[in-house]
């Protein structure tokens, strides 16, 4: 799908006035990457069914505005704890969601995103290359086969539960680091689970907004007991 010169006009406006109103500072470099990363997933779409989302509008608001949404908190997380090259994995990543994102608006991170399913993370790898996104990889695997990558931070936006999500990409945070699950309404029965097992504290629980989605939105964050 390619997008008509007014959409483009028009979602270049739209994500500008997201970023203000996240407080995200991007060239104007970034924001065009971002919309170019959204016309091709949405044009591979038509032939791989990458995403159940294939209309343009709710593709820029619940895919772009949602993982641009978590930036703030990160960047918070990153300065906090002098991490300047941050290393994030993002599991379940799908299409790259939110991995893609955070690469184009993060470009101090590593972003590497993790999908089972092959169609998705080739996708994720040929967007890299096209757009020229040189912080963002992808692996086809399952998370639970592969030896710990020792990230900074562990995020999925809709792998699994928090219980199933601690258990199997726990291992790839590092010492020191996070894992955090973005999830719509606060989970308080995956919250109740994960706290009884006893391996894993919650840091704390986010309340997110998203621009132009009238919806809840949270990011639950993660520690090793160990390291409370």
């Amino acid at each position: 799908m390619n997008f008509s010169k007014e959409e483009k006009e028009e979602f270049a406006k739209r994500l500008s006035i997201a970023c203000n109103q996240l407080a995200i500072n991007l060239s104007i470099e970034q924001k065009t990457r971002l919309l170019e990363y959204l016309e091709n997933l949405l044009k591979w779409n038509k032939t791989y069914n990458l995403t159940a989302i294939r209309n343009p509008e709710q593709g820029l608001i619940q895919h772009i505005f949602d993982s641009l949404s978590i930036i703030p908190s990160l960047k918070l997380y990153f300065d906090k704890h002098l991490i300047t090259t941050p290393e994030i994995l993002d599991v379940g990543s799908g299409a790259g969601l939110p991995g893609a994102v955070l690469a184009i608006a993060c470009q101090q991170t590593k972003v590497t995103c993790i999908d089972t399913v092959e169609k998705k993370t080739s996708f994720i790898k040929q967007v890299a290359s096209v757009l020229k996104i040189a912080n963002l990889k992808a692996i086809h695997s399952r998370i639970e086969n592969l030896d710990s990558i020792e990230a900074d931070l562990v995020i999925s936006r809709a792998f699994a539960s928090l219980e199933d999500f601690a258990k199997l990409a726990g291992k790839h945070v590092s010492e020191k680091g996070i894992l955090v699950g973005m999830k719509g309404k606060t989970p308080k029965e995956e919250i109740d689970k994960l706290v009884n097992k006893g391996e894993w504290i919650i840091e704390k629980i986010e309340p997110l907004q998203v621009p132009e989605l009238q919806a809840e939105r949270c990011l639950v964050w993660m520690r090793r007991k160990e390291n409370e």
